[in-house]
């Protein structure tokens, strides 16, 4: 438990602790001034609130800034997990708490509204104080898709568009697009009969109302009214457009939702996106910015209930990337190893959260200071002296070290946006090879780190360079293209003989390596450069470490019986071997027990 040096208030909250009960519900942390901070829920809310005042020093910097900040905790019992699940997304909703990870305001997405009037009208809206009462659908991920969906509803059915309905047919009668009910052409029950069928197309209902079309075409055509059975069955013809053209995998993914994630330091990235039939009714993506150093897993237990219930979504199916602890069993059955059409629907939403991610991440750089522009310039330019296909926001490194072979390791590191994100960085011990190999050495870490991220379905990089010429270059493409098949651009960096960058190295169109010139003054030539020298040290710093464990292992853990932690004591204790060596069999007792200090006595007596 903290003391009150971290939290002043850690006595009376440690008394409240006791009286919480050990059951499903939903607690509210609240400061000093009585502002809730921060909403969670939890199958048994004395652990978990208790949590929080517990093993301190292990706890993120956000966790330990609002655990100094809690003043008070409430919390509200539920009978079920799904009710926890749903009470907490309505309270983060109404106090949008400082430390929950929030969606983007949903006010900014297009929906579109079946009006709750006499003769409903279909309109195009965003979410405000003066929202007309209605049925809302949506959101969808823009105007645009929005505006397309409605073309086509125009192109079926006949309804309203007037803000008030006079007395007489108006030109929309005239030209086919309205029935008239303001001048009695179309009754009430025909009028409503037609929403029933919009909200069939908008839910993505395609067989049900293709089944009754069908049936009402029949019945016309059995009572010789061949005009409007050829009206209906025109109807039909562009339901069945539509739908193939919405239509991206087998009609038999009936009712379901598709979630993935993309994440780093500050900020995930969601993409939702409904399937009816086959079909995707709508689907966009959200920036959620972190508050407490959340996980994906916890991104998305907070995320999947606010979009189904944001959305209205009847589905009892969530596809998602990977398992969501947090969800209630029963609430949607997860399904985290998809194959056949929902796999495609996965890897689709997956590109799209990545896409999504780029152009947000594009944005940031733009606006978070006078540096980020230049660096974002220089990406482009790199983008264009390298031919890529996209901007490269990820950038990935790797260089060997070793020591004729010695203790051989690798580094690699990655930076995004022109700036090191050291919370990708990666350490390999090198396995396979023997001796002073840089080429094999080269080949088996970029084996094992692309072969894993493609097993998983991870996010791989814009670009991969490598510390070094034309020879690495091969090796890196002889992995990466020919035995994984995957599409990485690769590029080099190159050393003069002082060891210093000198020049980069790309393909060209024709498959040969060739050099792009840069002055030693261009600003690129200094990212490059940095680059460079972070994985260099980055490596350096590794086989450092490794190399410093390996002088006292080869001594001291030289003795049967004597481990490395052992060896490891002693060092830090006395010094040195040597001194080791100089202590009495009591000062060894008093370090590291009788038995072992008998054993190391012996050994460096004998």
């Amino acid at each position: 438990m903290i003391d009150s040096t971290i939290n002043p208030n850690i006595d009376r909250i440690a008394l409240k602790l006791k009286t919480i009960p050990e059951s499903p519900g939903v607690y509210q942390h609240l400061d000093a001034e009585g502002k809730v901070i921060y909403v969670g829920k939890a199958r048994n809310l004395r652990s978990r609130v208790s949590s929080y005042f517990s093993h301190y020093d292990d706890k993120s910097a956000k966790i330990k800034m609002l655990v100094r900040n809690i003043y008070d905790t409430r919390v509200t019992v539920v009978a079920t997990e799904v009710d926890a699940l749903l009470l907490e997304n309505s309270l983060i909703k109404q106090y949008q708490p400082r430390y929950n990870s929030m969606l983007k305001d949903d006010k900014s997405y297009p929906y579109l509204l079946i009006t709750d009037e006499e003769y409903p009208r279909l309109l195009y809206i965003r979410k405000h104080a003066r929202t007309p009462r209605g049925q809302l659908f949506g959101p969808y991920p823009n105007g645009v898709i929005l505006r397309q969906l409605q073309d086509i509803i125009r192109s079926l059915f006949r309804y309203r568009t007037c803000n008030t309905m006079g007395k007489r047919p108006c030109m929309k009668h005239q030209i086919g697009l309205c029935g008239a009910p303001c001048a009695g052409l179309q009754s009430r029950e025909e009028y409503l009969a037609t929403f029933d069928n919009i909200r069939r197309i908008l839910r993505g209902d395609f067989d049900d109302i293709l089944h009754d079309l069908e049936r009402q075409m029949l019945a016309l055509a059995a009572e010789l009214r061949f005009e409007e059975a050829e009206g209906v069955k025109r109807q039909i013809r562009l339901l069945e457009e539509y739908q193939s053209r919405s239509t991206v995998v087998g009609t038999n993914v009936k009712d379901v939702d598709v979630v993935s994630i993309e994440s780093d330091e500050r900020y995930a990235w969601v993409n939702f996106m409904r399937i009816r039939n086959g079909a995707i009714i709508y689907s966009f993506s959200n920036e959620i910015k972190k508050q407490l150093d959340e996980s994906d897993a916890e991104i998305l237990a907070a995320v999947i209930p606010a979009l189904h219930e944001q959305t209205g979504s009847t589905a009892t199916e969530v596809v998602v990337p990977m398992a969501v602890a947090d969800l209630p069993e029963g609430y949607l059955r997860q399904n985290t190893a998809p194959r056949g059409d929902r796999r495609k629907l996965l890897d689709l939403s997956q590109r799209n959260v990545e896409s999504y991610r780029k152009q947000c991440q594009h944005q940031h750089a733009l606006t978070q200071g006078a540096a980020a522009p230049q660096a974002l310039k220089q990406l482009e330019r790199l983008q264009k002296a390298l031919l890529l296909p996209s901007l490269p926001m990820d950038i990935e490194c790797f260089d060997n070290s070793n020591i004729q072979g010695a203790y051989p390791v690798a580094g690699m590191v990655r930076f995004t946006a022109g700036k090191p994100n050291r919370k990708e960085y990666r350490k390999f011990n090198i396995k396979t090879v023997e001796g002073p190999d840089d080429y094999a050495s080269m080949a088996e870490v970029i084996q094992r780190r692309y072969s894993r991220l493609s097993d998983e379905g991870a996010k791989l990089p814009d670009l991969l360079i490598v510390d070094g010429g034309a020879g690495q270059m091969e090796v890196a493409r002889a992995v990466v293209h020919d035995s994984l098949h995957l599409q990485i651009p690769i590029a080099g960096l190159a050393k003069n003989d002082r060891h210093r960058t000198s020049e980069l190295l790309r393909y060209n169109e024709q498959g040969e390596i060739a050099v792009v010139q840069l002055k030693p003054t261009d600003p690129l030539f200094h990212l490059l450069e940095q680059i460079q020298n972070e994985v260099h040290r980055y490596a350096i710093t590794f086989h450092k470490d490794k190399r410093s464990k390996g002088t006292f292992r080869t001594s001291l853990t030289d003795i049967p019986g004597i481990g490395a932690q052992t060896a490891r004591d002693l060092l830090l204790r006395f010094g040195s071997v040597k001194q080791v060596g100089l202590q009495t069999l009591d000062d060894l007792s008093a370090a590291i027990g009788p038995a072992k200090a008998q054993l190391v006595y012996d050994h460096l007596h004998a």
